[in-house]
């Protein structure tokens, strides 16, 4: 199979102040990719990324914006982008950071990925992938993370909270976003268990993860807690339900 028979792709970039990486980054997509539509989902940014979009889309038909009233949080950007795109008839939605994170030229992986799956994930942590410029406490704390979420909730994905991944649009419509309530970077965390519990084909293909040159992380400890706090949860209801199953089949 090639991948153009996977229909029509958009990869949707949530932005909140990246007016100096955004044309970067949508030019060095658009010129890896040009098939591939481009969707910026901007939270009222007040540095004027809004603007930086909208001028892209007035001279690019393969970029389009969506403008939110408010600094909203990761996952409700991403949910309002999935939202839009499956109304426009979308086959294919990804995921991208805005920052240059994310190599646009490596896209090509997560799209030949998705010729066997159903949501493909662009890690750092299998074989082939690296993480470039990070302090290493902080890859550190990223591999612990995902270490944690791996033996809480009972699944294999090394690299859970990745946010460079491509979905299935049958994908999207089956783990009912409607019911999605992580707003941070749990999000991904949430979406990539959906996708396991619906029997979904998760697959992780290595990238090359680059910390961001310009402008600041959107990482905060509130972020951080309300990942391992949500994660936790999941992880203890799970194990509960596991008891739970157990008991009724040694009684029956």
């Amino acid at each position: 199979m090639d991948t153009r028979d996977l229909g029509r792709v958009v990869m949707v970039v949530p932005t909140y102040d990246e007016a100096d990486n955004l044309a970067w980054i949508v030019d060095r997509m658009r010129t890896a990719r040009p098939e591939v539509d481009v969707l910026v989902v901007d939270d009222n940014s007040p540095d004027g990324t809004g603007r930086v979009a909208d001028e892209l889309a007035a001279t690019d038909p393969g970029v389009h914006v969506l403008h939110r009233a408010g600094k909203g949080g990761l996952g409700a950007a991403y949910l309002a982008g999935f939202a839009w795109a499956l109304a426009a008839g979308y086959d294919v939605v990804g995921e991208m950071d805005a920052d240059g994170s994310h190599q646009p030229e490596q896209l090509h992986r997560l799209l030949e990925g998705l010729l066997a799956a159903d949501l493909v994930i662009g890690s750092r942590y299998v074989p082939g992938g690296s993480v470039v410029n990070w302090p290493r406490t902080r890859e550190l704390i990223s591999r612990g993370g995902n270490l944690y979420v791996r033996l809480l909730l009972g699944i294999t994905v090394r690299d859970a909270t990745a946010g460079f991944r491509v979905f299935r649009r049958s994908a999207l419509e089956k783990i009912d976003l409607a019911t999605v309530r992580s707003t941070g970077y749990v999000f991904q965390t949430d979406l990539v268990a959906r996708c396991l519990r619906a029997g979904l084909t998760v697959r992780e293909v290595p990238i090359d993860f680059v910390e961001r040159e310009r402008g600041d992380s959107k990482m905060s400890g509130a972020v951080a807690a309300e990942s391992l706090w949500r994660v936790t949860v999941w992880g203890l209801r799970e194990r509960w339900a596991q008891l739970a199953g157990t008991r009724r089949r040694r009684r029956s």
